[in-house]
């Protein structure tokens, strides 16, 4: 084997390597190490694992092959030079050779040629006829001897034996092959000796030679005096290709100087003049003239060689021979021919995340045309992520820009290929590449906000809002998951709120939502695709709760004791003197917490009453046969589509008082004001007594109402008296929301002991009448819990959500912890 020639052809990336091996090696014979060679010569191959190689193109598959573990180079079988080749001087086998790493290496293999075949003859016997008038010195071709060895190894010589009358001459045609030519040495007489038989031997250049005989039979015959002769021994001549039928090509002229028959010239192709020249040119045996007569192609052969005799038709004739050689001038008849070489020649497949310069083809473009008629340039047309890169015997087709399956998952790629021909001939070949997915694309959603309003006291799993994204990707790259992102709504878990169909997006409610307690809440959406690694992409979803008119108003001043309120006024208190303010609280907001006050039933004809600030002023003045005592019911309601409304009895006593006017003028001021200030220190004295006997016998009986009995029997019942016995049936166990257990205040004084209004009032400040000494609470909230926001005094809810330990209920009011 020859060494391994390294030679680069302007990129790291390919390698030409040249071996040679002889012919008739047998099957697995080892020609060569090319992954040795190929790192030698810069490939970036790793020497601790197996080669790993792919034969792009491999012009005789069946006689070699790469093996792509070890990148031997081995024989299929048997290689038979003389029939892969024939005589060609050169016998190469072309292979090119794909690394792991896209690296290409070009191989050639020169397979040598052994003299393993002998010269042979076509025919066992030679015949010829000479004359006698032969002079010394007459040449006579004869057949010549084939041998399928090339070069050095085909036929080199010939002999003759005996030696005597005759000689041979080794000639050399135009295509490299031998001939010999009967040479007369010596003066013929036929009368002397009519026949001679002698032996051709046919020699090749082998050590030793071998050769192949064909027996020689001459005939000497009788002939006229004068020969035909040719102006020229030889001629040459040429012919474009696709010149049609009748091109003339030459025209010959033997002379012979005799008359009639024995002048008469007919010309005639020699015997050995091959079948495909006859077919190609034809010769007229009266004048001579050869003349196109097939198809000429430069590609099937350069060179023609007609051996031309002229005969007389004279007795003993001896024809006249001249070689005419017919050059074919090539046309630029052949157009460009493109071979892509891929697995499959019409679509080529690549990652979208291809880098520049990845090797997605090769392609082998060949002209069968010479010269400038066979220098091929090829372009990539149109506007595309690709580029080719010619090399000297092939080009490739690589990335040439960022690929994007998600814009465009294919591109159609034409090659065209135009040679330097005058005119020029093009091809084009066009394939299709298909951009295979990855996942680089984050999930979208349609918008990166939502909002949605649902009203309060929903049904809990009810149906809010959908999310959508969407991934371009495909399969599992494309396919998008959705999932709620961990997060706080009032120290509870997000995930007790809403929750959502990891598959549609659809997002439900998970309970049921107060607006009193939870005006809005966000959180977010998290939306995750199937590849690995997964992408993903979030969006925030917020939820507004819309009032409902669910809370009933409730009446704070003036201070209602079972329902009722007790006001006093001078009996010479005037028209419009204002006798009370009524004020109520209604948790709801808008149009469902805006209250308007009314009078419904009672003395209506003494007093009247401010629907928007609840002011009671009197409309006509008191005489003194008035009664001393009238009542109003009073109502306060709120404007919602439902309205709600709450009641209350005021009873309104007139005073002994004596008429201000009258007494001013005889009192001195100063002693007015003390006596006020003494009665009113003796009120509050009085008051204070009454408190806290009040509050003492409320505890005995443990008459503390629930503010949802007190708010139904509110405005009522009478007042009553009498102590109500605590039965059996009077008690009840109800849930304790962790919320309701962590803010429910109950506020009990000796004359608030009954009313609705003291309910869970976070430590507001306490009613006019009312002091904190005489206050009891029950499951009083930390600091840190405490409502801190003026407009939400009332805060008691029932979410139903944690476990929780009831409260013990008697009389519909819970026991104090």
């Amino acid at each position: 084997l020859l060494g391994a020639a390294l030679l680069w052809a302007g990129a790291g990336a390919l390698v030409n390597l040249k071996y040679s091996v002889e012919e008739e090696q047998r099957a697995g014979t080892v020609i060569a190490n090319v992954a040795k060679d190929a790192r030698d010569a810069g490939f970036v191959l790793d020497p601790r694992q197996p080669a790993a190689f792919r034969v792009v193109s491999n012009s005789a598959p069946h006689l070699v092959d790469i093996s792509p573990g070890s990148g031997l180079l081995v024989t299929k079988q048997k290689i038979d030079r003389d029939l892969l080749c024939r005589q060609s001087p050169k016998c190469i086998i072309s292979l090119e050779v794909m690394s792991s790493s896209m690296e290409i290496c070009v191989i050639k293999l020169e397979i040598k040629d052994l003299n393993d075949n002998a010269p042979s003859f076509p025919t066992d016997q030679i015949e010829l006829e000479i004359s006698e008038t032969a002079s010394p010195g007459t040449r006579v071709p004869l057949e010549s001897a084939y041998d399928p060895d090339s070069g050095s190894f085909g036929v080199q010589s010939y002999e003759i034996t005996p030696n005597d009358l005759f000689g041979l001459e080794t000639k050399t045609r135009g295509d490299g092959s031998r001939f010999a030519e009967l040479v007369v040495e010596k003066s013929l007489d036929r009368e002397t000796q009519s026949h001679y038989s002698y032996v051709i031997t046919a020699l090749d250049g082998g050590d030793p030679p071998n050769f192949g005989t064909v027996e020689l039979s001459i005939r000497v015959i009788d002939s006229n005096d004068n020969n035909p002769l040719f102006e020229e021994p030889a001629y040459t001549v040429s012919v474009p290709e696709n010149a049609p039928p009748g091109t003339p090509v030459i025209r010959l002229n033997a002379s012979d100087p005799d008359e009639g028959t024995n002048g008469q010239v007919l010309y005639s192709f020699h015997s050995y003049v091959s079948e495909r020249a006859r077919e190609l040119f034809q010769i007229d045996p009266q004048s001579g003239l050869i003349t196109v007569s097939g198809a000429i192609d430069y590609e099937e052969g350069h060179v023609y060689e007609l051996d031309v005799q002229a005969k007389d038709l004279g007795p003993n004739s001896i024809p006249a021979h001249c070689k005419v050689t017919i050059s074919v001038q090539d046309a630029n008849d052949n157009p460009p021919l493109i071979n892509l070489l891929s697995v499959n020649s019409e679509l080529v497949e690549v990652s979208e995340n291809a880098p520049p310069g990845y090797v997605i083809a090769l392609v082998r473009v060949s002209d069968r045309d010479s010269g400038a008629n066979g220098r091929v340039q090829c372009k990539l047309l149109g506007n595309v992520p690709f580029r080719l890169q010619e090399y000297e015997s092939f080009s490739t087709i690589l990335v040439d820009g960022r690929l994007d399956r998600e814009q465009r998952d294919q591109y159609n790629l034409t090659i065209q290929a135009k040679d330097n021909g005058v005119p020029s001939l093009q091809a084009t070949k066009s394939f299709t590449v298909k951009i295979t997915d990855e996942n680089d694309n984050h999930p979208h959603f349609s918008k990166p906000y939502y909002q949605v309003i649902v009203q309060e006291n929903n049904t809990p799993g009810a149906y809010l809002l959908s999310v959508s994204a969407r991934d371009p990707d495909l399969g599992l790259n494309g396919s998008v998951s959705y999932q709620i992102v961990p997060s706080q709504v009032r120290d509870m878990p997000v995930f007790t709120y809403v929750s959502i169909n990891p598959n549609s997006g659809d997002i439900y409610a998970l309970r049921s939502f107060n607006h009193e307690q939870t005006k809005a809440f966000e959180f977010k959406v998290l939306a995750k695709d199937g590849g690995n690694p997964s992408l993903q992409s979030n969006a925030t979803v917020r939820v507004i709760v819309l009032d409902v008119n669910d809370n009933t108003p409730v009446i704070t001043a003036p201070p209602l004791v079972n329902g009722t309120a007790e006001v006093y006024i001078p009996r010479n208190a005037g028209v419009g003197y204002l006798v009370t303010v009524v004020k109520a609280d209604d948790y709801d907001e808008g149009e469902n917490g805006r209250l308007s006050y009314e009078m419904v039933e009672g003395d209506r004809g003494f007093f009247e009453i401010d629907q928007v600030n609840g002011e009671i002023r009197t409309t006509r003045a008191f005489g003194e046969n008035a009664k001393t005592a009238y009542e109003l019911i009073v109502v306060a309601h709120d404007h919602g589509k439902t309205s709600l409304s709450a009641s209350a009895l005021i009873l309104i006593y007139l005073s002994p008082a004596l008429d201000a006017q009258e007494s001013i003028g005889s009192v001195n001021l100063s002693l007015i004001f003390i006596i006020a200030l003494g009665s009113i220190a003796a009120i509050l004295f009085v008051t204070m007594i009454f408190v806290a006997v009040k509050c003492k016998r409320d505890n005995k009986e443990i008459r503390t109402y629930n503010c949802r009995i007190a708010e139904y029997s509110y405005g009522h019942q009478k007042k009553s008296s009498k102590k109500k016995k605590i039965s059996k049936n009077d008690i009840r166990l109800v849930p304790r929301d962790v919320e309701e257990t962590d803010k429910m205040n109950v506020v009990s004084c000796s004359s608030l002991t009954s009313s609705l209004n003291y309910f869970d009032y976070h430590q507001q400040t306490l009613p006019l009448g009312c002091r904190r000494s005489e206050s009891t609470f029950l499951n009083v909230d930390s600091q840190n819990n405490r409502n801190a926001g003026s407009n939400h005094i009332y805060h008691h809810t029932f979410t139903g959500q944690s476990p929780q330990q009831p409260d013990l209920i008697i009389n519909g009011m819970p026991l104090p912890e």
